[in-house]
């Protein structure tokens, strides 16, 4: 277990270009977290309708997680660490929403591919992090350049 933590929290050495994956995927997932709490078929409605039990909870968890895991991606802050509860949200969101779409008469594989299309993207994104970090541009590769003197 010790492993995994110590690469998810090891400097990153990526390129500077990883900022606008960061930036894309973080603002997508911040303003989706906001929008759970301001707008409820985006939140509670949309989770009732899912299925989800407590949706309410539910709605303002996932919300909640996505606003701060957002922002620290953005900021390139625990870069691998916050990818992966974003990851399993954004993997969630595709077996929940897009892959029924499969099953729904007048819909199928063409229908789920295009409504899938930034979920996948998103999902791309996130391995793609967990796999190099948050780039040279990140406060992660700031503070691995300037530790803290304890």
């Amino acid at each position: 277990m010790s492993r995994i933590i110590q690469f998810l929290l090891r400097p990153t050495q990526g390129p500077r270009s990883v900022l606008l994956v960061r930036i894309a995927a973080g603002l997508i997932f911040f303003t989706q977290g906001i929008l759970k709490y301001i707008d409820p078929s985006m939140g509670v409605v949309r989770f009732t309708r899912i299925g989800f039990p407590h949706p309410y909870f539910t709605a303002h968890f996932v919300g909640t997680f996505e606003v701060l895991c957002g922002l620290l991606l953005f900021l390139g802050l625990w870069t691998r660490l916050v990818s992966i509860p974003l990851l399993i949200v954004i993997t969630t969101a595709i077996a929940t929403t897009k892959i029924p779409e499969l099953f729904r008469a007048n819909q199928g594989f063409w229908y789920m591919v295009s409504d899938a299309h930034t979920d996948f993207a998103m999902f791309c994104c996130l391995v793609f992090l967990i796999s190099v970090g948050g780039g040279s541009w990140s406060l992660d590769a700031k503070l691995a350049r300037h530790p803290s003197s304890d």
